[in-house]
């Protein structure tokens, strides 16, 4: 079976960087897994985690987008599908492979022809009214993280509300809360990305909802 493709989505200063180590750390030892990292102009993300030694020597790459982040894992994939293709042939037996997306808005999503699911990472420090904007990540990605959990109070945030508003947009696809520096709720994401390797399975999202208000034509 090939490797599974995992998108990781979400504005600047969600916590994707740091769920994927995290992610790297809990399952590397049980899964062969490689990273591609997108930055506009730098290859910090990939950096940050060699430096970090979350994974063997090779498996962690960078692409340089230069330009908007979402066009490289929508638009024009093909740079990523380069990195992809790189890290397999480099390590044949690879099980997982993440890609995770430059620092983007609500708008951004990730290709089919990229990625076999995405994760899409929102956090706390926007308010509650983050999952009731939509957009394609929080409507149609396979899992939700609602990330950050431990600063809601700081912030004035209802959980309550984040999940009332995420579970009725994604009408059953699945949302869970993290603190991923605190390791809070990962146990939950690595059952789920444990699930999606082996089993390639997850309940999709129904939803059609644009972050304008108006409804996609198709689930596309």
């Amino acid at each position: 079976m090939s490797a599974l493709k995992l998108g990781i989505g979400g504005p600047v200063g969600s916590g994707k960087t740091a769920l994927v180590a995290e992610l790297c750390r809990r399952m590397g030892s049980e899964l062969q897994i490689a990273v591609v990292t997108n930055d506009i102009f730098t290859r910090e993300d990939a950096e940050f985690l060699i430096a970090a030694a979350v994974l063997p020597d090779g498996r962690v790459t960078g692409v340089e987008t230069g330009g908007c982040p979402h066009t490289a894992i929508r638009d024009d994939v093909s740079m990523n599908q380069l990195a992809i293709e790189a890290l397999e042939e480099r390590f044949p037996g690879v099980e997982l492979i993440l890609v995770e997306s430059g620092g983007d808005n609500l708008s951004a999503s990730f290709s089919p022809d990229l990625v076999d699911a995405s994760v899409y990472v929102v956090d706390v420090a926007g308010g509650d009214k983050v999952p009731r904007k939509g957009g394609p990540g929080v409507t149609r990605s396979e899992l939700l993280i609602i990330n950050k959990v431990d600063l809601a109070d700081r912030v004035g945030a209802d959980l309550s509300v984040m999940d009332r508003d995420a579970a009725a947009l994604r009408e059953g696809a699945l949302v869970l809360f993290t603190s991923v520096v605190h390791g809070d709720g990962m146990e939950e994401v690595v059952a789920w990305v444990r699930t999606a390797v082996r089993q390639r399975s997850w309940t999709p999202t129904g939803s059609t909802l644009r972050g304008d208000g108006h409804h996609y034509h198709d689930h596309a």
